[in-house]
C-alpha cells in the first residue's frame, strides 16, 4: 500500500505510529511501522476494524499478531503462488505433449519416405532420385526443427524446476514461524477455514510458556530463545501427526486438531506438558542451576459460529485462566 503524505502529516502520523508501538510494547521493526501507519492512517477498514475490536478485547498485540494482519490484509501474493506453480507446471505439460506428437509425426514421415523408396519408378530414376534428394532435405530440416524444440523443451523444464524450488523456498519462510520452524498464526487460519467448509470438528489447544521472561532476564535472550526452540520442537513431535503446531505470541503456541474433541485435545494436551516437563537445561560450565520449564495450557472446542481467531482466543483464554488457577489445564466452556 503506497502512501503520498506530505512531509508534515507523515511527520505527524508517525508521532502517533511510535505512541501505538509503545503502547502496545511492539519493536520499532519495519512490519511494525508498516501495520501502523496503516492502522493510523484508517486506509484499510478490515484492518482497523480487526485491530480495533481486538484492542477492545484486550488481545495480545504482539509481533505475531501485527505479522498475522500483514498477511491476511495487506500481502496477498502467497495466494497465488500454488496457482504459478499449476500454471508453469501445465507449460510444461503442453511443451512435453508438443514434444510427443512431433515425434510420432517424424516416425510417420520417415514410414512415408520408406513406402516412397519402395515405390520408385524404374523407368524414370533421375525424376525419382531428384524428388528423392528434395525429400531428404525437407527432413534434415524437420529433424532440425524437432531438435531445437526438445533443447527448449529442456530448459523449459529447468526453469520450471528452478523456479518451483523457488517458489516452494518462498512458500516456506511465510508460512513457517523463523525460531521455532512452527507455523505461523495466518497458516493455521487458512487451514481452519478450509477444515471448516469440510465440517470438521475442530479443537485448539493453546500452549503458554509462562516463564520464559524469567529465563530471558535471568539467563540471557540466547537461553531465553533455547528455550523457547525446545518447547516448539517437543510440541511438534506430540502433533506431527494429528494437527498442526503454531506460534501464535511471543510466548505462546497454539496447535489446531481436526477430527477432535475436547477429551481428546486432553490427552494430546497432557503428552505436550509430560514430554516439556522432561527437558533439562544445562550451562556449558555446568554452575548454573536452570528452574523447570512452567506451561499453562487451554483448550478449546470450536462451535459453529466462531473462526479461527475467536478459537485461538478462547484457548488462549483458557491457558491464562489455567495459569491464574495455578492449574496445568482448563477447558473452555462452550458459548
Amino acid at each position: 500500500m503506497m502512501f503520498h503524505d506530505p512531509m508534515a502529516i507523515a511527520q505527524e502520523k508517525m508521532t502517533k505510529v511510535c505512541q501505538f508501538l509503545e503502547q502496545n510494547q511492539l519493536p520499532p521493526t519495519p512490519l511494525n511501522y508498516h501495520i501502523g501507519y496503516v492502522y493510523i492512517s484508517q486506509t484499510h477498514r478490515e484492518l482497523n476494524e480487526r485491530l480495533d475490536r481486538d484492542l477492545r478485547n484486550r488481545v495480545s498485540i504482539d509481533s505475531i499478531y501485527i505479522e498475522q494482519l500483514y498477511y491476511e490484509f495487506l500481502q496477498k501474493e502467497h495466494q497465488t503462488e500454488a496457482a504459478l506453480v499449476q500454471q508453469v507446471g501445465g507449460m510444461i505439460d503442453h511443451l512435453n505433449d508438443s514434444a510427443q506428437q512431433s515425434q510420432q509425426s517424424l516416425i510417420g514421415f520417415a514410414r512415408q519416405v520408406s513406402h516412397c523408396i519402395h515405390n520408385l519408378d524404374e523407368h524414370n530414376v533421375i525424376k525419382t532420385r531428384a524428388a528423392l534428394s528434395d525429400l531428404s532435405v525437407h527432413t534434415d530440416q524437420l529433424l532440425k526443427q524437432h531438435q531445437q524444440f526438445k533443447n527448449a523443451l529442456r530448459k523449459a523444464r529447468e526453469l520450471h524446476e528452478k523456479q518451483q524450488k523457488q517458489l516452494l523456498l518462498l512458500r516456506k519462510q511465510r508460512i513457517l514461524d523463523p525460531q521455532t520452524g512452527l507455523y505461523k498464526r495466518h497458516y493455521l487460519g487458512h487451514k481452519t477455514q478450509l477444515w471448516l467448509t469440510q465440517d470438521k470438528s475442530i479443537c485448539a489447544i493453546s500452549v503458554l510458556v509462562e516463564n520464559l521472561d524469567a529465563f530471558s532476564q535471568d539467563f540471557g535472550e540466547v537461553v531465553g530463545e533455547t528455550v523457547l526452540q525446545r518447547v516448539a520442537k517437543r510440541i511438534k513431535k506430540y502433533v506431527l501427526h494429528s494437527g498442526l503446531p503454531g506460534r501464535t505470541g511471543r510466548q505462546e503456541f497454539t496447535i489446531i486438531l481436526a477430527d477432535c474433541e475436547a477429551d481428546t485435545a486432553q490427552v494430546v494436551a497432557e503428552k505436550i506438558r509430560t514430554g516439556v516437563s522432561r527437558l533439562k537445561f544445562v550451562s556449558a560450565k555446568g554452575d548454573v542451576s536452570f528452574p523447570d520449564i512452567d506451561l499453562a495450557i487451554g483448550i478449546a472446542q470450536h462451535q459453529p459460529e466462531h473462526d479461527f481467531n475467536t478459537l485461538a482466543q478462547r484457548a488462549a483464554f483458557a491457558a491464562k485462566k489455567a495459569q491464574s488457577l495455578g492449574q496445568n489445564f482448563y477447558i473452555s466452556a462452550p458459548n
